[in-house]
């Protein structure tokens, strides 16, 4: 064995003689799969359009979690979270890393940097996209792009299985899949074997509308997450004969909600509710849980899990109690939020929160319009066209001849007021905002004042009007992606200034 094996070796006997968690054996594997821009649209969800089966069966020999939210709907922003266990407000990556957004501290406590100090061999397949890079000590890296044309895709499984057999130290490995970010392709590599056609799915209701071309496209959006749920299995296969299953806790999520309407870079549910399965053979009794939970708890879920010192200030909570059935003290409320995703073509700032059946979006440039309304539409369009060689999708005309509620929620959802409310038990799609109905002028105020909270207790710097003002004037100076290649970011410093 060479010097670094060596050393290796004695920090993980030194990690489980300090392990804190109670683990009697050596510290569990870790295998955190990711998937792109896909909301909980799966068979074990009770989605009827899917063809789910790899997942379906993972979901069934752990926990699926129904309520399962990200702190932004963004890539960047969200596996930022997922990393470090903060806000976007609290890490600084409040953007695409594409567009130069960056955390406001290289030094930011992440998952791979407190797991690779106590012994374990950290690993990531597929991208990363957080700035800086360097500030996640990944041993062993592979198919650092996004991959987006789906090239090679049996490579993931493959790495992966060199990366776990590799040596007996206990090994934190994250694999991030392409699918289902756009483009939706129908079929690569003969996955899936069937695709499915339109006339086989149903539009997410989240969206409201009903369009035979956007059916087209939601079809090849489901063809996505069948191919995403072959190459898991793939990938669970691959862990099957290394023989390291049984002591391997396997997480599977999506970094966000689709790329549709009312779905990524919205506050709505469509944005932030995604899929979260948890499997650990010895430890976790399969079930299904109704709690609020977020990505930012599997940061100190795993910590513990590993036998860490915690990290100071995380406003995640340890999954832990969760595992066995039975009722659990845990948190009534959750909060998330919005910044931007490129720069000026998306920014709009919001705050959100929900008590599991009231919703409150919270508009920090209330009335004023919102540049991503447009630009989805744009974008949907423009992508329809390409992917069907020329073919048209107006979504606009679409939205125009949907029901008058729907009409009245896209209108607002362009140019909102300062607060929504929505009930969630009759309202899921959140279509009907109550916010200036007085018979809900209760629920307004508890989740406003609880909201409050929350952005004071996490240090939200948009608090300040005047950090609000500048932050609103930068991102907004940045309309193309090549000015942002040259932009020298100067909100890391001055978000971060004390009072």
């Amino acid at each position: 064995m060479n010097t670094a094996g060596i050393v290796r070796q004695l920090l993980l006997v030194l990690a489980v003689i300090c392990c804190r968690s109670g683990l009697a054996d050596r510290p569990p594997n870790i295998l955190l799969i990711v998937s792109e821009d896909n909301g909980p649209e799966l068979g074990c969800y009770g989605d009827a359009s899917a063809r789910t089966p790899n997942l379906d069966r993972l979901a069934s020999e752990g926990i699926l979690f129904r309520r399962a939210f990200v702190p932004q709907a963004g890539c960047s922003q969200s596996r930022a979270s997922l990393l470090t266990g903060l806000y976007p407000h609290q890490h600084g990556q409040i953007g695409l890393a594409t567009w130069g957004f960056r955390m406001y501290r290289r030094e930011t406590a992440t998952l791979p940097g407190c797991l690779k100090a106590v012994g374990y061999r950290t690993g990531i397949i597929g991208k990363l996209h957080i700035n800086p890079a360097s500030a996640f000590p990944f041993d062993f890296k592979e198919i650092s792009s996004a991959n987006f044309q789906r090239k090679n895709l049996a490579d993931y499984a493959k790495f992966a299985e060199q990366f776990m057999s590799a040596d007996a130290a206990p090994f934190f490995l994250s694999v991030n899949y392409p699918d289902a970010h756009d483009p939706w392709l129908s079929q690569v590599d003969g996955l899936p074997e069937r695709p499915l056609q339109p006339e086989d799915v149903r539009i997410m209701e989240y969206m409201g509308v009903e369009s035979a071309g956007l059916q087209r496209l939601v079809a090849d959006y489901y063809n996505c997450l069948s191919r995403l749920d072959t190459l898991i299995g793939d990938l669970l296969q691959v862990l099957e004969r290394t023989g390291k299953a049984d002591n391997t806790i396997v997480i599977y999520l999506g970094d966000h909600g689709a790329d549709m309407l009312r779905g990524k870079r919205t506050c709505y549910e469509g944005g932030l509710r995604v899929p979260l399965l948890l499997r650990w053979k010895s430890q976790v009794h399969p079930q299904e849980r109704s709690e609020l939970v977020a990505t930012i708890d599997l940061m100190p879920t795993l910590l513990r899990a590993a036998g860490c010192e915690p990290v100071p200030g995380l406003p995640g909570t340890a999954l832990q109690p969760l595992f066995a059935p039975g009722s659990a003290n845990w948190r009534t409320h959750y909060c998330a939020e919005y910044h931007t995703h490129a720069a000026a073509p998306n920014y709009f700032p919001q705050r959100s929160i929900t008590d599991g059946r009231f919703k409150l979006i919270r508009t920090l440039l209330p009335d004023s319009v919102h540049p991503d309304y447009a630009n989805t539409i744009e974008k949907i369009q423009r992508d329809y066209s390409e992917q069907y060689a020329g073919a048209a999708l107006d979504l606009r005309a679409v939205i125009a001849n949907s029901q008058p509620a729907v009409q009245a929620a896209y209108a607002l959802m362009r140019q909102p007021p300062q607060d929504q409310l929505y009930d969630l038990q009759t309202d899921p799609s959140e279509l009907h905002n109550l916010a200036g109905d007085l018979r809900y002028a209760e629920q307004l105020q508890e989740l406003q004042s609880v909201l409050l909270q929350w952005r004071t207790d996490t240090q939200d710097p948009l608090l300040d009007p005047e950090k609000l003002r500048r932050l609103t004037a930068e991102v907004r100076a940045v309309n193309r992606k090549s000015d942002a290649k040259d932009w020298k970011w100067k909100y890391p410093d001055y978000l971060t200034e004390q009072e």
